[in-house]
C-alpha cells in the first residue's frame, strides 16, 4: 500500500499526469483546486454582473400601472382626440371656407369674412357662402375655394334648401338638420366643445376650493375644523336648483354665471376626502420631523402633506367632469343653462323631445353623451387602480 497522502478532489488511481499543476511544476506544492480556464475562453465564460433595476418615482410607477389598464389607457387617448377635434371645430366644420381666391385676390374667410361686394355681389353685408350666386362665382375659371370637412357651422342656416326642417340625413347634411335648419353634425361638435370645456373649468375651480377647504380643516383641526364643518352642513342644505332658477330670472343666462353658481356647491364633496387625508397624514412621522426641523405650516402643507394627499383628488377628477357635463346638459334641457345662441347638448335633447319623429336629433346626441360618460368612467377606474399602492 502506498504511503502517498490523498488530496481531496484528486483521483488516487494513478500517478499525476503532466496536465495537473503539481506534476507540471514537479514540486511538492499543494494542488490548486481552482482550475483556471484558458485565456482564450475567459471572455466567453465570464458572467456579466447583474445590474440593479432603474429607480422609478411613485408617479412613474402609477403611470406604468395606468398603462397596464388597456381600456383606461385607450379611453384616455380617445377622449384627448375628441377634445382636440372639438377645440378646432372652426377648422373642421364651418360654412366659411378656409381660403378662397377670387379675381386674383386671396381671402381667408374663416378668420375674416369679406363682404359680398368683394366677390361680385351688390351688398356690403358679410358673404353668405351658401348663396347660389356666390357658388356660381367660384365656378368660374381661376376662382376657387377650400372648404372645411363639413361645410356648415353651428348657427348657419341654408335658406336655399328645398327640404322642410328638420331634414333627415343626406348628402348636404350628413346627420340631418334640427328644427331650425341648422346642421346636426356641427351642432354636436360645437355643443360638445362647450360642454367639455365648461366641465374642465368647473372641475378646476371646484377642485381648487375643495382642496383648500379640506386642507385647512384636516391640518389645523380643532375649532377651525368644527366651524367649517358646520358651515358646510348649512351651505349644503341650500336648494341649489331653486337658487339657479332665481338667478336665471334676474340675470341674463351666461356660461360665466353658471360657472360661478355651480362652483359654490361643487367643492363640498371633494373637501371631505381631502380633509380625511390631511387628518391621517398630519400624524405621521415625516410631518413631525418637518415640524422639528422648524418648517412653517405653509411649507409642511404644500411640500409634504398635500403631495401625499392628492390620490382621492386625482381619482375623482373624471367623475367630477362627468357630473359637470350632466349638470350643464340638464340645465340646458330645462332652459336654465346657456343662452339660446350657444350650441348645447341639452338644447338638442329638448329639440329631440319636441320632435320625436326626427330620430336624427335625439339619437346622436344621446349616443355622444353615453360615449363621453363611458370614456370618463373607464379613465376614472384606471386612475383608481393606478394610485392603489397595493397593486404591483
Amino acid at each position: 500500500m502506498s504511503s502517498q497522502p490523498i488530496v481531496p478532489g484528486v483521483s488516487d488511481r494513478g500517478p499525476a499526469t503532466p496536465s495537473t499543476p503539481a506534476a507540471a511544476q514537479g514540486g511538492d506544492r499543494p494542488v490548486d483546486l481552482l482550475v483556471q480556464p484558458p485565456v482564450g475562453e475567459a471572455a466567453d465564460t465570464a458572467v456579466a454582473p447583474a445590474t440593479a433595476p432603474a429607480y422609478r418615482s411613485p408617479n412613474q410607477r402609477a403611470w406604468a400601472r395606468f398603462k397596464r389598464n388597456r381600456l383606461g389607457y385607450v379611453s384616455l387617448w380617445a377622449f384627448i382626440a375628441m377634445l382636440v377635434f372639438a377645440t378646432l371645430a372652426e377648422l373642421v366644420s364651418n360654412d366659411r371656407p378656409l381660403v378662397a381666391r377670387y379675381a386674383g385676390q386671396w381671402f381667408f374667410p374663416v378668420f375674416s369674412n369679406p363682404p359680398e361686394t368683394a366677390l361680385g355681389g351688390d351688398f356690403a353685408t358679410p358673404t353668405d357662402w351658401k348663396d347660389p350666386f356666390i357658388a356660381a362665382q367660384f365656378d368660374q375659371p381661376g376662382n376657387w375655394r377650400l372648404t372645411t370637412l363639413n361645410p356648415h357651422s353651428a348657427v348657419s342656416t341654408d335658406y336655399f334648401s328645398k327640404e322642410p326642417d328638420p331634414a333627415p340625413p343626406g348628402a348636404r347634411n350628413w346627420l340631418g338638420t334640427d328644427s331650425q335648419g341648422r346642421d346636426m353634425l356641427a351642432r354636436l361638435l360645437y355643443g360638445f366643445r362647450v360642454s367639455i370645456w365648461f366641465a374642465l373649468a368647473l372641475t378646476a375651480v371646484g377642485t381648487l376650493l375643495g382642496v383648500l377647504a379640506g386642507a385647512l380643516q384636516g391640518y389645523f383641526g380643532g375649532k377651525l375644523d368644527l366651524t367649517l364643518q358646520r358651515v358646510i352642513e348649512v351651505w349644503g342644505a341650500v336648494p341649489e336648483l331653486y337658487l339657479l332658477i332665481i338667478f336665471a330670472s334676474i340675470f341674463e343666462p351666461s356660461l360665466l354665471l353658471l360657472l360661478i353658481l355651480l362652483s359654490l356647491w361643487g367643492w363640498m364633496g371633494l373637501s371631505d376626502y381631502v380633509r380625511a387625508e390631511f387628518l391621517r397624514n398630519r400624524a405621521l412621522d415625516y410631518v413631525k420631523a418637518a415640524r422639528a426641523l422648524g418648517l412653517s405650516n405653509r411649507q409642511i402643507i404644500f411640500r409634504h402633506v398635500l403631495p401625499n394627499s392628492l390620490t382621492p383628488v386625482i381619482t375623482f377628477l373624471p367623475f367630477r367632469m362627468s357630473a359637470a357635463i350632466l349638470s350643464l346638459t340638464s340645465l340646458d334641457f330645462l332652459g336654465l343653462g346657456v343662452p339660446p345662441t350657444v350650441p348645447s347638448l341639452g338644447e338638442l335633447l329638448n329639440q329631440g323631445k319636441a320632435n320625436l319623429d326626427a330620430w336624427w336629433i335625439i339619437v346622436p346626441t344621446f349616443a355622444l353623451l353615453v360615449v363621453t360618460m363611458l370614456l370618463l368612467t373607464f379613465i376614472g377606474d384606471a386612475l383608481r387602480d393606478a394610485f392603489d399602492t397595493r397593486k404591483s
